[in-house]
């Protein structure tokens, strides 16, 4: 102790003492600190630096850190001491005030144990592997040393117990982007959305914090089989609102909505007279509707199907055959086209120009009138 030291008046401490000392000596399992007015040094032995492990005493303190500590023991004329205990002491009357307001805390991860992470908030904190992320996480190696926000979930001081959770912050502020989306969705806005997960049924499209259901009916014009065969998670599209349920927090898109209507340029893509590929979607008792495009079915009507006389569509044809039809007509505007497949078959050489007359209307609305069902009869007929 220095001269100065010897002049002022020595102070008696006992166990349980706060004091405050400053650093003078480290050593690899201890350090020495100089207790203002003691009659002796304290020592902090290297279990009571902190609250986590550490593997030498340089890894908490320096030479000339002034620290508060708590006097544990006297021995051999030497003060033992304990920060880990003042900062514990500390520690715990402001980790209450935070948990019971809800705060979020931010520090750094100190360490990755088997089961979770570590921090130290003056007490050890502990965030279990299921309380860092919303979701799976194969491993943790990387989060050492970065910092995170955390929320206390749950603490005991008595039993020394702090969980934290990571996911309860990340939830909170994806409720909050949601509550937002929500409020700023309107009814026939196009999104640009990410695919988060796809279902036998549609796709899950996140539009800004907001999950959005594209229903497998709505994402393309013509029949799919499998929403896998057009989409996949991560794909990034556009989709146009339907509508939006804010109590139930339901969003219903739509991708093809923003994709090219199949009949626009139908007239380019199928001029009259061009000869394509199609299959047979529906019979009916006056025809066959086939399909020459996605989204795009044309009528062969029963007088167009063969050169022969027949009494139903199904006695030549069937669904999802796949035919060559020659167009007759296309009218866009009412989505209708009329083909055939007699025109390119070869005419029998014995086969006659009369044909039966009689035909039923459909017992369906076609978009085809009356005159198209008989049309070419009542032209035979004047013949």
């Amino acid at each position: 102790m220095t001269e100065e030291m010897n002049m002022e008046e020595v102070k008696t401490y006992g166990e349980g003492d706060h004091v405050t000392g400053v650093v003078t000596k480290v050593e690899e399992k201890s350090v020495t600190v100089e207790i203002a007015g003691a009659p002796f040094d304290g020592v902090i032995p290297i279990s009571e630096l902190s609250s986590l492990h550490i593997e030498k005493a340089a890894d908490a303190v320096s030479v000339g850190d002034e620290l508060q500590l708590a006097i544990t023991k006297i021995e051999d004329d030497a003060y033992v001491l304990s920060k880990r205990q003042v900062d514990a002491e500390n520690a715990w009357d402001s980790l209450k005030e935070q948990f019971e307001n809800g705060e979020i805390i931010e520090t750094e991860v100190k360490d990755v144990v088997k089961g979770g992470l570590v921090v130290d908030l003056g007490v050890r904190g502990f965030i279990p592997a299921s309380l860092v992320e919303d979701h799976f996480v194969e491993s943790f190696d990387d989060y050492k040393g970065r910092t995170m926000t955390f929320k206390i979930v749950e603490m005991d001081q008595e039993k020394n117990r702090l969980i934290l959770s990571h996911r309860a912050v990340v939830q909170a502020q994806n409720e909050k982007k949601k509550e937002q989306a929500l409020s700023t969705i309107q009814e026939g806005d196009i999104l640009d959305g990410t695919v988060q997960r796809i279902a036998s049924f549609g796709a899950f499209v996140d539009i800004g914090g907001v999950d959005g259901l594209v229903h497998i009916s709505q994402i393309a014009h013509g029949h799919i089989e499998s929403v896998s065969d057009v989409l996949q998670e991560g794909d990034e599209i556009q989709v146009k609102v339907l509508s939006v349920d804010r109590d139930a927090e339901r969003v219903s898109l739509s991708i093809k909505d923003t994709l090219p209507g199949p009949w626009e340029n139908v007239e380019a893509n199928a001029p009259v007279g061009s000869v394509l590929d199609g299959t047979v979607k529906r019979l009916v008792a006056y025809g066959a509707f086939v399909e020459i495009f996605p989204g795009v079915e044309g009528l062969v009507h029963i007088s167009r199907i063969a050169h022969e006389h027949i009494g139903t569509p199904q006695e030549v044809l069937s669904e999802g055959q796949s035919v060559q039809v020659k167009v007759l007509d296309v009218n866009p505007q009412e989505k209708r086209i009329s083909l055939s497949i007699k025109d390119l078959l070869e005419k029998p050489a014995d086969a006659r120009g009369e044909e039966n007359f009689s035909y039923e209307l459909p017992e369906e609305t076609t978009g085809f009138s009356f005159g198209d069902v008989i049309g070419d009869q009542l032209k035979k007929f004047k013949e």
